[in-house]
């Protein structure tokens, strides 16, 4: 966040700076009442085209400072994590596979549906809902059973892309109870506007009230790959 309000910022004092200088431009070096032809023509202003190259270079060096500081940071998975989740992204709808770890006492699953949107309120308790544990660190595993797709959680700041064939990560640390709403961000196919799912963070005693559900509705192991309707050759992974 700091990152996103910084380079606002930034970006707003620039503009600001380069409108007064067209403004003035504008204003002092109008075409005055009574004036005949054109004024002299400078060809080039070395010291004022170096001004121009070096300062918008800057720039683009410091924001790509902070941009891979704060990026490596996002994505370190140098530790593992207290949670980790496999998160099937599929036309239309979602897959949560809970990995057996530190909190998860057994792998356990739950398959989404996909929402169906009629103009009216969406009726978000049936929705797909992915459940985490509040203070825990998280790693999700992002893969697609058929087409490119998009992990989204706006008030996570986090986006990522689920690739066929391929494994992205998200790692964040829930700090807030609440429900969250979530979406495929990747142009998916026909229903791709009702691929919506919702992330509900939860104290650490209802996320293992949840997991026992699971076990006890029979949702035991995982959902994996050979569920995937474009199932990659090993050899190719």
């Amino acid at each position: 966040m700091d990152l996103w309000v910084n380079s606002w910022i930034a970006a707003l004092v620039v503009g600001i700076i380069t409108w007064g200088l067209m403004i003035w431009c504008i204003v002092a070096y109008r075409r005055r009442k009574g004036t005949v032809g054109f004024p002299r023509q400078n060809s080039f202003n070395l010291p004022l085209e170096v001004f121009y190259l070096t300062i918008p270079l800057f720039m683009v060096l410091v924001f790509f400072y902070f941009t891979d500081r704060d990026q490596q940071q996002i994505d370190d998975r140098s530790k593992p994590a207290d949670v980790v989740v496999d998160v099937r992204g599929k036309q239309w709808a979602w897959d949560f596979n809970y990995k057996k770890g530190d909190v998860i006492t057994d792998d356990v699953h739950e398959a989404g549906v996909q929402a169906h949107l009629t103009g009216n309120d969406v009726d978000k308790e049936k929705l797909p809902t992915l459940y985490l544990p509040v203070n825990k660190s998280v790693d999700l595993e992002l893969n697609s059973r058929d087409v490119i797709h998009s992990f989204w959680v706006p008030a996570f700041l986090q986006k990522r892309d689920m690739i066929p064939g391929k494994t992205n990560y998200i790692r964040f640390t829930p700090t807030k109870e609440g429900t969250y709403d979530g979406k495929c961000a990747e142009l998916c196919g026909e229903y791709h506007s009702e691929m919506l799912f919702r992330v509900k963070v939860v104290s650490d005693s209802e996320f293992q009230a949840h997991m026992n559900q699971l076990r006890q509705d029979g949702n035991t192991g995982l959902l994996g790959d050979e569920y995937d309707r474009n199932p990659v050759p090993t050899e190719t992974k």
